[in-house]
């Protein structure tokens, strides 16, 4: 079960000082519900709902402690993403704690995913060659076409399958070709429920998000970028259940700070802009929203 709603902190860095650059130092998913997420070779992003084949994807929500207090709320939580530093800081005060073992979907190092804003955008491989097709944009290096390919070929089936399965109630949307609109079926579903605080301003942003990726944002190019990318919308809020994988752990990733705030470092959650495969070694790449700035909140 999640903890009380509490003020949170992140690190107040201004954007200048923020790192735009990382890199994916390993990739996770699970189809069954499980503390742990295995570590994969590839994973493959699916716009609006989430991993392929992960537990979690879907428009509304899937972590069950969510799913019993209401099934109908929206999804924020799709992508799952982890600190490699922070593995490094909890194996240095006594905790192993591997890639996938606090159950995020992507590891990365070089960025402080804390300092973000909300609606950040991360962006999976290099910047597309101007003058190049979207078809034949690299999206993993080393396989550029093969990759870029495989990735949207796969998207396109996990979201037939879903949509055929019934998964669920927006899926005529996620298989249109603008996978915007598949993104924003989590703001729709956001619509018809009662929204908390942080979740109702979460929502907000990743709207506003959308609709500038739509018109093609400022300074942007006509052609939309090809890459695989997510949207960031908060933090993830620790709970009893970190304990339960290593006794004393939930203290090293929920931290209360002298004012009294609640300073959670389990990591951030977000939804996926444009699917497509992901894998170790993969670029990412920090695009910022327009300030002023939200700092992120438990989601």
């Amino acid at each position: 079960m999640d903890l009380p709603q509490q003020k949170t902190t992140s690190a107040d860095l201004p954007a200048s000082r923020l790192s735009l650059r990382g890199t994916v130092a390993s990739v996770s998913c699970n189809d069954a519900y499980s503390f742990t997420k295995p570590t994969r070779d590839e994973i493959t992003l699916v716009a609006g709902l989430g991993v392929a084949g992960d537990v979690h994807a879907g428009v509304t929500v899937r972590h069950r402690s969510r799913v019993a207090a209401d099934p109908d709320q929206p999804n924020l939580r799709q992508v799952h993403l982890i600190r490699g530093e922070l593995h490094d800081e909890l194996r240095e005060a006594g905790y192993e704690v591997p890639a996938g073992g606090l159950g995020e979907n992507v590891t990365t190092t070089g960025i402080d995913l804390l300092a973000l804003p909300v609606g950040t955008v991360l962006r999976f491989g290099p910047p597309p060659v101007r003058g190049v097709a979207p078809a034949a944009a690299a999206t993993d290096p080393g396989q550029p076409t093969a990759v870029a390919e495989r990735g949207e070929t796969a998207a396109a089936g996990e979201r037939g399958k879903m949509a055929a399965a019934g998964e669920q109630g927006e899926t005529a949307g996620a298989a249109e070709p603008d996978e915007t609109a598949a993104a924003a079926a989590v703001v729709a579903a956001a619509e018809r429920v009662t929204l908390d605080a942080p979740t109702a301003e979460a929502v907000a942003v990743l709207a506003a998000r959308l609709a500038a990726d739509r018109s093609g944002g400022a300074g942007r190019e006509a052609t939309p970028d090809p890459r695989p990318a997510i949207i960031v919308t908060g933090l993830r809020n620790p709970c009893q259940q970190i304990n339960n994988y290593r006794p004393g752990l939930l203290k090293r990733v929920l931290v209360r700070e002298p004012d009294g705030t609640l300073n959670r470092r389990a990591g951030i959650m977000a939804v996926v802009l444009r699917g497509g495969p992901v894998r170790p070694g993969t670029e990412i790449h920090v695009e910022l929203p327009p300030p002023p700035h939200r700092p992120l909140d438990r989601v």
